[in-house]
């Protein structure tokens, strides 16, 4: 990934973003074409000092058969985004520009063994409902066995160990502290749109900052 040297984030950055985030798309390559997957994913911090990407696909997806074969992964993972017109900024003679947050996370896929699909299950699972409290937690207990079991049975569970990480920040770092405020005001003024306030948050504290 291109990464401009004024956008470049911080390795803590990205891996917050991962670990936060837990979306994003999954990409194999055959040899011969792309494939690629959006699914949820859990990144854990071992081995350091990248650490490990975990996430599941359909069995009948034939994304962890290209992996058998072909075990290079990418990961990307995006945060808020959204467009910035130029009429917002203070100086003149400015074009409308895009501002994001992504991270790319390349390495190692293996697929698991099927007896480790119910630990990766609820690995995940309880990351993802930590984040609804104070609602009691779902698990696999509240499932019937033979329903669980059929489900298990129905993914592959996959890992990644990371071997690269690119991050890009683009918020507006190549901009003067006025633009920059104009921008995150503008922003700020859509109302009943929360990805616009996301980024315009981010935007801010880079500029804070």
């Amino acid at each position: 990934m291109y990464v401009h040297s004024a956008f470049k984030a911080s390795l803590d950055d990205a891996k917050a973003l991962l670990a936060d985030r837990g979306f994003g798309a999954v990409v194999a390559h055959d040899g011969a074409f792309p494939h690629a997957s959006h699914v949820p994913f859990l990144h854990l911090p071992d081995p350091a000092p990248l650490g490990t990407i975990a996430f599941h696909v359909a069995r009948p997806n034939k994304l962890h058969e290209v992996f058998a074969r072909h075990p290079r992964g990418l990961v990307i993972c995006q945060g808020p985004d959204g467009y910035i017109s130029p009429d917002w900024y203070e100086s003149a003679n400015q074009v409308p520009t895009w501002n994001f947050v992504t991270v790319h996370a390349t390495g190692s896929v293996r697929v698991l063994d099927r007896s480790r699909t119910r630990a990766h299950v609820e690995a995940l699972s309880a990351h993802f409902e930590a984040k609804l409290a104070p609602k009691k937690p779902w698990t696999t207990d509240k499932m019937e066995p033979h329903r669980l079991s059929a489900m298990l049975e129905a993914i592959v569970a996959l890992e990644m160990t990371v071997e690269r990480i690119e991050a890009s920040w683009k918020l507006g770092q190549n901009k003067t502290p006025a633009d920059c405020a104009g921008a995150v005001a503008a922003l700020r003024a859509r109302n009943g749109e929360p990805a616009p306030h996301r980024l315009a948050a981010l935007m801010e504290a880079r500029l804070d900052g």
